[in-house]
């Protein structure tokens, strides 16, 4: 008598392959699903600067690839401490772990082509150029620009703030509003800078300082033992709302914000040749992550985007695809409409907690400096960054912990059709 066939594992396609969407793709394949990805560019770019990732984060990725953790951190600055310096003159008002700030920091671009190769080496397949057009949440599947349609048990979308499922899932489509703040952006090689007095001292080795001043603040940071400078200026802007990671920076504008900064910053900034001019919209917390028919499922920026200041974007995508995997996991094939709703309730708390903190310590650094007076010490408490607090956090052990009395409350929704709102 033959053996009886084993039950086919549960297949999970994934659109969008950045940070987020890898991550997912990681936890996905680690809980023994079967994983398509679908991304819409070609090729991927050493695009964007700077990126943390966080010990919460950490401890997830280095559970679903064995190499992807040791690669991250030889990446990552390894500066032990950052500054966080008065704006005017770069007088030091703290000295803080860098791991408090974002973990490790790293250049978008590496960490992506890092995730990337995590990915291949799981074998999960990616398909790239394949622009997604259209989703079906009730077989579920996904149709692509070329006209193939392709079918699976669940479809995540991690293809950020601009997605076509974040429309579906809604049922309508919410515009970006402005949060009152813009960035400019640059990352350059900074061999220029060694041989100036005023700025040999950011690239003798990897380092992370602060300016922080009356409603702006500017991060810079070192890689590469000093091969590589990026830094990041946020400011007040009220300007129509452009959401674009590509529009170039006025740098005349830029010269004209740091004309009272810190002369040792302001001649790092004059020395940039061109930025980038990012507008940082956000948009208001949604009642669900989740379609109509549970089976299409937001995560990451598609439905808790983070303000710069968080340093926590990537990290709590890959706490979200954690979970999400978890609850899949613990719900079975027959209960997917459970563990999607169960996820949705578990992470959305969790999110607004690190979002909140972003918007915190952004308004703490621009308002400091007006509570003291000429000649008065700070309060050094005041300009902290307190992330340290996420990072102890387990997404996968809190998500076991947890689902005995969600899936019991979650099952009693879905039983009379009445799903709470998350908020």
């Amino acid at each position: 008598m033959g053996s009886l066939p084993t039950e086919r594992p549960l297949k999970v396609i994934i659109v969008g392959a950045g940070l987020g969407g890898c991550a997912t793709a990681l936890a996905m394949h680690h809980a023994g699903f079967e994983v398509v990805m679908f991304e819409k560019v070609g090729e991927f770019l050493r695009l964007g600067d700077s990126l943390g990732l966080g010990e919460n984060a950490l401890k997830l990725l280095d559970r679903w690839s064995p190499t992807l953790r040791a690669r991250l951190v030889d990446i990552g600055n390894k500066s032990e401490l950052m500054q966080i310096r008065r704006w005017h003159d770069g007088k030091v008002l703290a000295r803080q772990p860098l791991m408090d700030m974002a973990g490790f920091i790293g250049h978008r671009g590496d960490y992506h082509r890092a995730f990337l190769n995590a990915v291949a080496e799981q074998g999960v397949p990616l398909h790239m150029g394949s622009e997604v057009v259209e989703y079906d949440d009730t077989m579920p599947s996904v149709t692509l620009k070329n006209g193939e349609r392709h079918v699976a048990d669940l479809i995540v979308a991690v293809d950020g703030i601009k997605s076509r499922a974040r429309e579906l899932v809604l049922g309508f489509d919410d515009h970006p509003k402005s949060s009152g703040y813009a960035c400019f952006r640059a990352f350059f090689e900074a061999a220029h800078l060694r041989g100036d007095p005023l700025t040999a001292e950011f690239v003798e080795r990897e380092c992370v300082n602060i300016w922080i001043g009356r409603d702006k603040h500017l991060v810079q940071n070192t890689l590469r033992n000093g091969a590589e400078v990026n830094w990041i200026l946020t400011h007040k802007d009220t300007a129509d709302i452009q959401e674009s990671w590509f529009q170039p920076g006025n740098m005349h504008e830029v010269r004209r914000l740091v004309e009272d900064c810190d002369p040792r910053i302001a001649a790092v900034v004059r020395k940039t040749d061109a930025c980038l001019d990012w507008k940082i919209c956000y948009r208001d917390p949604i009642p669900t992550w989740v379609s109509k028919n549970h089976r299409v499922v937001l995560v990451g920026d598609c439905c808790h985007p983070h303000l710069p200041t968080s340093a926590q974007g990537a990290s709590q995508a890959t706490e979200s695809a954690a979970v999400l995997a978890q609850c899949l996991l613990l719900g079975g094939r027959e209960n997917i409409p459970l563990a999607t709703r169960v996820y949705e309730k578990i992470r959305f708390p969790r999110v607004r907690r690190a979002q909140t903190n972003g918007e915190d310590v952004r308004d703490r650094w621009h308002s400091a400096l007006d509570k003291v007076r000429d000649g008065q010490e700070i309060e050094r408490d005041s300009i902290l960054i307190k992330n340290h607090v996420l990072y102890d956090y387990d997404a996968e052990a809190d998500t076991k912990k947890r689902w005995p009395e969600l899936s019991a409350l979650v099952s009693e929704e879905l039983r009379t059709g009445q799903i709470t709102p998350l908020c």
